[in-house]
């Protein structure tokens, strides 16, 4: 009850009520937030100091913008059960169905910034496409390396647009999307909310230090992604912390290649991996390694490997 008071509190300016509906609908920047209610950054920033020192809220700094959440579920729950009960006893208010207009046109702002980068690198995507088996055969593959089992809490390393989250999301208790860039996750806010998975978390971080705890997921991927690595060890390592017991590390990447130009051209640090190699990273990291399946048909092949968390290591290590 402590924090009760403050809660109240921070909720008695319509303004802050209002901010607290926008998030519940999607997570929003500061500037997006400011967009919808027609006031300044800097005000709405005050209002959203407020709303984060109650716990009804949560900063995020992803590049030179800044992202605005709902606090813990747990907190929040009870309060939207609350306010949902005063609006069928008192009816909507008059500013509802205009911030929710509003809010439809940051939407349509995103997915035009999205239609306009993937315009722009459509032709280096597709060459590199063209060299490989189509997506659909490493997306079918990735999943009946998955199976049935559950995923649990899910994070996808390196999530790009967010395509490994679309199609395996649905099926986790959590999904959580990382990516270095910010470009990047604003594409895949727009992806995933376009396929109903608003829910979805996104965050800004680095895959040889990730903003996570260790033992907090049940699943991680890495699809397309280590091949950007100087140190592909340190990512296993590192995707493999957070892990817990029985977990699973799966790892989609090119075996090894002579394509030259995916160096500068794509920033590829690395051309491929060969089995042994990705199986001596996920054997340094404490998983147990395998080869799930070689996925020829290109001038480049891509395999998919997979490590498993065992939960009697982790036992004795505890």
């Amino acid at each position: 009850m402590a924090q009760a008071p403050k809660i109240f509190a921070s909720l008695a300016d319509p303004t802050r009520l209002r901010i607290v509906a926008l998030l519940r609908a999607m997570e929003l920047s500061v500037g997006e937030i400011a967009q919808v209610l027609g006031q300044s950054q800097p005000r709405v920033s005050r209002h959203v100091k407020i709303l984060i020192d109650a716990g009804l809220a949560e900063r995020r700094k992803e590049g030179s913008w800044v992202f605005v959440s709902l606090g813990e579920r747990a907190r929040m729950e009870p309060l939207f059960q609350l306010l949902d009960r005063w609006t069928e006893l008192d009816g909507d208010n008059a500013w509802v169905a205009a911030d929710a207009a509003r809010l439809a046109a940051v939407r349509a702002d995103r997915a035009a910034a999205a239609e306009r980068y993937f315009a722009s690198h459509a032709e280096q995507w597709d060459a590199l496409r063209s060299l490989h088996v189509a997506e659909s055969e490493v997306e079918a593959a990735i999943a009946r390396a998955l199976g049935e089992a559950p995923l649990g809490k899910l994070i996808d390393i390196g999530t790009g647009t967010g395509r490994m989250i679309e199609l395996f999301g649905t099926q986790a208790e959590h999904a959580l999307g990382i990516d270095r860039s910010p470009e990047m996750l604003r594409l895949a806010r727009v992806k995933l909310a376009q396929a109903g998975l608003e829910a979805a978390e996104l965050r800004q971080g680095d895959m040889y230090a990730l903003p996570l705890p260790s033992a907090s997921a049940d699943t991680v991927i890495i699809h397309q992604v280590l091949h950007y690595a100087q140190t592909p060890a340190a990512a296993v390592a590192e995707a493999a912390r957070l892990l817990t017991p029985g977990g699973r590390l799966l790892i989609a990447d090119f075996a090894p290649h002579e394509r030259e130009e995916l160096r500068a051209r794509d920033a590829h640090a690395r051309l491929g991996f060969a089995d042994e190699a990705v199986l001596s990273y996920l054997e340094a990291a404490g998983l147990e390694g395998e080869v799930v399946e070689h996925l020829g048909g290109g001038e480049l092949t891509v395999t998919i490997w997979l490590g498993t968390q065992p939960a009697e290591r982790i036992r004795e290590v505890a």
